[in-house]
């Protein structure tokens, strides 16, 4: 293409986030074999280098200050332009004091204001830099064309005017985002960036135009050609607008004109959105083309030729959603009402997969695909059924919400899209239901049945507090139970007494269908309550005896007990002191710290990461759902759908009993709040301490001079915005696959965190060099367990934590009134260094240690009961 001749390609590969094999190269300190990717970038066609040394297992500063030094010395890799690529200053600067000629820095932006935006802009004039500018504001990023405009128009006067910075070393990025996502809002991204990229270069004379390319194309990952043809296309238009370089893999960019015509077409609709189905028809032919740019062998589509209604059962089971409205429209055509085509083909089709399912030949994630179809499939129906003014009446109506004061919902949301699939009809009234608000829906809409979630010990309560609602209402619905925190035996003890109409333990979502189709049935529902009380009988009988050789201490005898530190071993004074807040957490950083394993058990597919993916029942299945994990992260993270934040903060403190004191500073006169613990009181095996967090802390008569932390972070900021346009889509699978990942994120924050603190800031463990799997079995010196957990079962201690680190008004998190933490995604606690800490389970206590604990809280009877009644004995 011609006008490629006037274009500068960043190459890309230098770049520790971007290229695992240079990533890789740099942490083993193979600095010498890491050159070899910047002269191939340069072979390639690269005119500038992009390198970025961002990574938290390195030294990045040092780390780039290295490579420079060296690359200075290979005279066919320098002799093209660097790009200093950092989020930390301290970088940039060392970098640019290393630099032969004029460097480039990526990049510097409006979103602290201008003041900081200012003061760095002189830095690198006085250094006689360029620099990108990203279209990023106090107010978020740019995504239209107007914001972009504006954002860039309003830094060119600050730059021009006020700092006095060359125009011609101005390059502006405003923001290449994703198309063909399948979200409608998105599909303009490209036309929005090529039309700003026009104004943008009349209003700003002498400015520059950049981008990151390989954006545009993530919906299409794996699939290289179609990328590259999107790349092809879309620098095509926006050279011709006046974008003058991008960072882009030079060796992997096509010409425009050797596109083939049907591909190019069809991207050329995408990247103009000159279509309402753009999109589909691009996805229709994608498969049609390999790796290396030539069509691929002819898709498997003989079931294309069977008649419609096989044609949907195969979509349904297969979860295909290619055809879905083509195929819904054609059986339509051939019944004699729109609801015959749910009511017969469509229902057929899910029988199957229920069927198909409860044999354990399909899997929860196929499942939830499947949902997906028959949803579309409905969607499509819906504007000719109401046209009808007719309906069709399901198996049954459940309704289904997670409690007052909780926040979470993915297992509820899997449970209602099963139902579905099994052809009952779900109102989901979402987190944080009143008890009221939640028995005036089941009133109004005439439920069959009701299905209460939770995940923290609070929700408990108020699922007693529903069940006596609805007993003291005159209610007879079935009530369900369910979530992390519910057991059976909680269900028999604390729950059915109150109200004789039915209440089952539902364990997971496998288990939900049987368990509504019985309760639905009136000839079934009778002899299946019968068994469910006798069943709980039971179980109470069974809690109401002490287990054999279980003994609680009384609180005297345990406190006797107590773990005793070595004092010998106390952690050394944190680096740094005081409160870091974090309000920009580069989220591709965590993806080497996520635990997979609790992923695929949220999708009820039981085995070890990585051994699952090549299990022999489920490896297929795993594989796929591993693939769509990451293809939705890099949708979550390169296109900034959710943002991550953290706080942590590192005190003086000493132990009181079992409270543990930290003070204001590092005098230790003046306490700036207590934490309250609680002790163990069961007899453990062999006489072990019984052991409370304090005991991990140094006495206060000690005189030794002790420390502690605490922390708070989430990833869930906009996962419950992208999950909620997935469901407007109906397309369940990637609502639930969004929120799944959000919480992998969050507990990777968590552990990526805890180690820079360990090694950096508190310090106590510099050297410490463990992979991934030691850190998931939590191989490191300390501990930090959270309240509501084990160790500190009471969750209203998040209190202090919120107080002590002022998270809410740092980074946003909130504690609902049941102080569970919002956004969803989130994980706090506290952070212990001692070697000898360990977690341990608090478990049952007894009314002495009880009154004591309500005491130092200012709490009544009712108030303790609430938040400890789990622990008492």
């Amino acid at each position: 293409m011609k006008q490629q001749a006037r274009f500068i390609n960043i190459g890309e590969r230098t770049n520790v986030t971007g290229s695992a094999r240079f990533k890789k190269l740099i942490l083993n300190g193979d600095f010498e074999t890491a050159l070899d990717v910047a002269r191939q970038q340069v072979e390639n066609g690269a005119q500038i280098i992009d390198i970025n040394m961002d990574e938290g297992m390195l030294d990045s500063k040092a780390a780039m200050v290295r490579f420079l030094m060296l690359l200075a010395s290979e005279p066919d890799i320098s002799r093209v332009p660097i790009m200093v690529d950092s989020s930390k200053w301290e970088v940039i600067e060392a970098a640019l004091k290393c630099i032969q000629g004029k460097a480039v820095v990526n990049s510097i932006s409006l979103k602290e204001g201008e003041e900081q935006f200012i003061q760095q802009a002189k830095l690198l004039r006085r250094y006689g830099a360029a620099v990108i500018v990203m279209a990023f504001d106090e107010t978020g990023q740019a995504d239209t064309k107007a914001r972009k405009v504006e954002i860039c128009q309003r830094a060119y006067k600050v730059l021009t005017e006020q700092v006095g910075f060359p125009p011609q070393d101005i390059i502006f990025d405003p923001n290449i985002f994703a198309v063909a996502t399948g979200i409608e809002e998105h599909n303009n991204y490209a036309v929005d960036f090529i039309q700003a990229t026009s104004e943008i270069k009349r209003l700003c004379p002498h400015a520059k135009i950049s981008g990151g390319v390989s954006n545009v194309s993530f919906s299409f990952r794996g699939n290289d050609a179609v990328r590259e043809a999107i790349h092809s296309v879309f620098l095509y238009h926006a050279i011709a607008a006046g974008m003058d370089m991008g960072i882009v893999n030079a060796g992997q960019l096509g010409v425009y004109d050797d596109i083939p015509e049907l591909l190019r077409e069809r991207v050329e609709d995408v990247i103009l959105n000159r279509r309402d189905d753009a999109t589909e028809r691009l996805l229709e032919i994608a498969a049609q083309f390999k790796g290396d740019g030539s069509v691929a062998e002819k898709v498997d589509d003989a079931w294309r030729s069977l008649p419609v209604n096989k044609r949907l059962e195969h979509a349904l089971v297969k979860g295909i959603t290619d055809f879905i409205e083509i195929d819904t429209e054609q059986a339509r055509l051939e019944a004699e009402r729109p609801l015959h085509v749910i009511e017969g083909p469509l229902m057929d089709g899910m029988n199957v997969v229920g069927d198909l399912f409860g044999a354990g030949k399909m899997f929860l994630p196929q499942v939830v695909k499947s949902a997906r179809v028959m949803k579309k499939a409905v969607a499509y129906l819906q504007p000719y059924i109401e046209l009808e003014k007719s309906g069709s009446r399901a198996q049954g109506k459940v309704l289904l919400a997670t409690v007052k004061g909780d926040v979470h919902d993915i297992g509820k949301n899997i449970v209602g899209v099963v139902l579905q699939c099994n052809n009952f009809e779900v109102i989901d009234l979402g987190v944080m239901v009143p008890c009221a608000k939640l028995l005036q829906v089941a009133k109004d809409e005439n439920v069959d049945i009701i299905g209460l979630s939770g995940l923290i010990t609070p929700s408990l309560d108020e699922m007693v507090h529903v069940a006596k609602e609805m007993q003291r209402l005159g209610f007879e619905l079935p009530l369900l139970i369910g979530g992390a925190t519910t057991s059976k035996t909680h269900t028999a003890v604390k729950i059915q007494p109150h109200y004789p109409h039915g209440v089952v333990y539902v364990p997971n979502a496998s288990r939900s269908v049987s368990v509504v189709q019985q309760l639905i049935s009136a000839t079934h529902k009778p002899v299946y309550l019968e068994r469910i009380n006798q069943e709980y009988d039971v179980v109470r009988e069974q809690h109401a005896r002490s287990r054999p050789g279980e003994k609680i201490l009384s609180f005297a005898d345990a406190q006797a007990n107590k773990f005793v530190l070595n004092l010998d071993l106390v952690a050394a004074k944190p680096k740094q002191l005081g409160v870091q807040v974090f309000n920009d957490i580069d989220l591709n950083t965590l993806r080497p710290y996520i635990d997979w394993t609790p992923f695929f058990i949220t999708w009820q597919l039981s085995g070890k990461y990585p051994a699952i993916l090549n299990h022999a029942e489920v490896g297929i299945e795993a594989r796929k759902l591993f693939k769509d994990a990451n293809d939705m992260l890099d949708l979550m993270i390169n296109q900034q759908q959710v943002a991550g934040k953290a706080i942590f903060g590192l005190f003086p403190a000493n132990s009181d009993g079992e409270d543990i004191i930290i003070y204001t500073d590092d005098t230790r006169q003046h306490e700036r709040c207590r934490l309250f613990n609680l002790r163990q009181q069961m007899q453990l095996r062999n006489k072990a301490p019984n052991c409370c967090l304090a005991d991990f802390i140094a006495p206060v008569n000690s005189g030794i001079a002790d420390y502690m932390g605490a922390f708070a972070v989430s990833t869930g900021f906009g996962a419950d915005e992208l999950a909620a346009k997935f469901v407007a889509e109906h397309d369940d699978y990637n609502s639930i696959l969004v929120k799944a990942l959000a919480d992998r994120l969050a507990e990777a924050l968590a552990e990526y965190l805890h180690l820079q603190v360990r090694r950096q800031y508190w310090g106590y463990a510099a050297d410490e060099q463990l992979d991934n799997e030691q850190l998931i079995r939590e191989q490191y010196q300390g501990i930090r367990p959270a309240p509501g957990y084990p160790a500190c079962p009471e969750h209203t201690e998040k209190a202090t934590l919120w107080q002590l680190l002022d998270v809410e008004a740092q980074i946003g998190i909130q504690l609902t009134e049941s102080y569970a933490m919002w956004p969803g995604a989130a994980v706090s606690g506290w952070y212990f260094g001692h070697p000898e800490t360990k977690y341990f389970a608090v478990s049952k206590i007894d009314q002495d240690q009880l009154q004591q604990y309500a005491s130092k809280k200012g709490w009544d009877q009712q108030q303790a009961e609430t938040w400890l009644g789990p622990n008492l004995r």
